[in-house]
């Protein structure tokens, strides 16, 4: 009986010690064993076997974590004092040096944020400080990245909360920013009136060419017009005169029948309002033949 409870007891301790001698490690950790106190090897994440009772696990979480820096009052350049809330990202990339370099991490960080944020705030006027946040977090990330390198960790990004100036100072810029809108509204009207009233004078610029232009062309195409029938009428009576004078001499006319054609023209001239007629030297020719035409009437009668 006591051979049987002295071996239950044996299996009872050898199943503890195996029990703490396995070790299992999560995918997103890693485990530094130490033998004595001394840091012995990194224990990769799975199952692990170490020596119980000598050797001890310190797992260290390889995820990225959040530091929440709080709030504190930072001077800027122009002598404003503002509230400031930032975060800092971070991820261990080496655990021995992050359990091993530094005693509490996060302490660490938060004041090494907090002083550095100081540092660069306060180069800074406040307007650029609102302003310029991704500017903030970018020179914040690279300074605290520097620094926390020996402790094995990366900073990842530092985010800007918020930058709360004075309430006076809150005021005066929402006075001011007030007064801006007013400005840009009423130099936005000003152009509006400016555009407007040149583009009305421009409208009647152009009015004013057009109607000119429709004139001159309306007067160009009458003066083609009258051109056009003034040639045709010129055309016409040439035409016509050259058909009389082509008649004329195909017919021969004697002297007789031209003593006629004249006398037939005094008449016309006779019932003018003329008070004086001029007759060419050439009347006497015509004459001459008017009193052979009354001769030859007087033979005729005689007969």
């Amino acid at each position: 009986m006591e051979a049987a409870a002295i071996v239950l007891i044996l299996i009872f301790v050898f199943i503890i010690y195996v029990a703490m001698a396995i070790k299992i490690i999560q995918q997103h950790e890693l485990g530094l064993s130490e033998r004595f106190g001394r840091y012995r090897t990194t224990l990769q994440p799975g199952f692990n076997m170490i020596v119980p009772f000598i050797d001890r696990v310190q797992k260290v979480d390889m995820r990225e974590q959040v530091v929440d820096v709080p709030p504190q009052e930072v001077i800027t350049k122009d002598n404003v004092v503002v509230t400031v809330d930032a975060i800092v990202y971070y991820q261990a990339t080496d655990p021995v040096k992050l359990k091993y370099n530094v005693a509490t991490f996060i302490l660490a960080a938060t004041k090494l944020a907090q002083t550095n944020l100081r540092n660069v705030i306060g180069d800074m006027d406040l307007d650029a400080a609102l302003t310029s946040r991704e500017v903030i977090n970018t020179e914040l990330r690279a300074i605290l990245d520097e620094a926390t390198d020996v402790w094995g960790t990366r900073v990842v990004r530092v985010e800007i909360q918020r930058i709360d100036p004075p309430a006076d100072v809150t005021e005066a810029m929402h006075r001011q920013m007030k007064a801006e809108r007013d400005r840009r509204a009423a130099v936005t009207a000003a152009e509006g009136e400016k555009r407007a009233a040149i583009l009305t004078a421009e409208g009647v610029k152009q009015a004013r060419i057009l109607d000119a232009e429709g004139q001159a062309r309306a007067i160009k195409e009458v003066a083609d017009a009258d051109k056009y029938q003034l040639l045709t009428v010129a055309e016409g009576e040439g035409q016509a005169i050259e058909r009389v004078f082509s008649a004329i001499h195909a017919g021969n006319p004697t002297p007789d029948l031209i003593a006629i054609k004249y006398l037939e023209a005094l008449v016309g001239i006779a019932n003018g309002e003329a008070t004086k007629i001029f007759l060419p030297l050439e009347a006497t020719g015509i004459l001459s033949s008017i009193g052979a035409i009354g001769e030859l009437f007087q033979d005729q009668q005689s007969e």
